[in-house]
């Protein structure tokens, strides 16, 4: 088998978690491809990520690394059963991995949760107020880099439209609305959507007023992704080069704690409804 030059963050997670088991077990990985009758190669291969694992070796490894949660072990098996391409793969010489992964992130998830300061979540924007985003970067981009950009952003948004929708919930700051992103009316029409969104059952959009004062998280965009179990749970940290993936025990019990923190500040969603309508009538 060829390993893979460009692995998806889906399949090096499963390689991390594997070799998490391992190093659990005390075993080197010249020790484990012995258990399987391989060598060493493959399973450093498979941990990275760059060799692809049937679901029956992934059970096959537990049993080796002397893994008893059984939920651990069927949530990683599973992470090796979707062989179809997802949509984003279209954009895989346009954009760049780390999108890519988010949206891939975001399409296996089984619950998001996101807590933005100086902006809208990517999921809740309008066509407009996505283009005048894309417009801000620096530095510029070529007018056909900004619409696959905002094309990929808005195919992004159906994760929350699908039959199997999972629940989202946005913590977003005040000032985040009351920034003008493309004039007036594109704000209102921003809030506005906000409005008609939250309105949905699966959708739960909550406001951090500047009356909350101090809050943890420097103001950076987070994003959490819930998987199957506990341990796949995911951490997406919006950077200037791009998206950064979190992961380790240590990381996710943080960020738990950030978003705990914010959710505690954040009005109610009937409250934050009519805060942004308040907000879009002042505007």
């Amino acid at each position: 088998m060829t390993p893979s030059l460009t692995p998806t963050a889906r399949r090096q997670r499963l390689g991390t978690e594997l070799r998490k088991l391992r190093e659990r077990a005390g075993l080197t990985a010249t020790q484990a491809a012995a258990l399987l009758g391989g060598n060493q190669a493959r399973i450093s291969n498979i941990e990275a990520g760059r060799y692809g694992v049937s679901a029956e070796r992934v059970r096959a490894l537990a049993c080796h690394y002397d893994c008893a949660d059984a939920e651990l072990v069927e949530a990683l098996a599973a992470m090796t059963g979707d062989r179809r391409r997802g949509w984003w793969e279209e954009y895989r010489e346009i954009l760049s991995n780390g999108l890519l992964d988010l949206a891939e992130l975001e399409h296996h998830g089984r619950r998001l949760r996101t807590a933005h300061t100086s902006g809208i979540p990517g999921l809740l924007q309008t066509l407009d107020h996505a283009r005048e985003i894309m417009r801000q970067v620096v530095p510029a981009l070529p007018p056909s880099d900004v619409e696959h950009r905002i094309s990929f952003r808005i195919k992004r948004q159906a994760v929350l439209d699908r039959q199997d929708a999972v629940p989202y919930q946005a913590v977003i700051h005040e000032a985040a609305l009351r920034m003008r992103f493309g004039g007036r009316s594109v704000a209102i029409r921003q809030l506005q959507h906000l409005l008609d969104t939250g309105q949905r059952d699966h959708i739960t959009i909550r406001v951090i007023p500047f009356a909350a004062g101090a809050f943890p998280g420097s103001g950076q965009p987070l994003y959490y992704v819930h998987g199957p179990v506990p341990e796949l749970d995911t951490v997406q940290l919006d950077q200037a080069h791009g998206p950064v993936l979190l992961d380790a025990e240590a990381q996710l019990h943080k960020y738990r704690q950030v978003f705990a923190r914010l959710e505690s500040l954040a009005l109610d969603a009937t409250e934050s409804a009519d805060f942004i309508h308040n907000i879009a009538k002042d505007l």
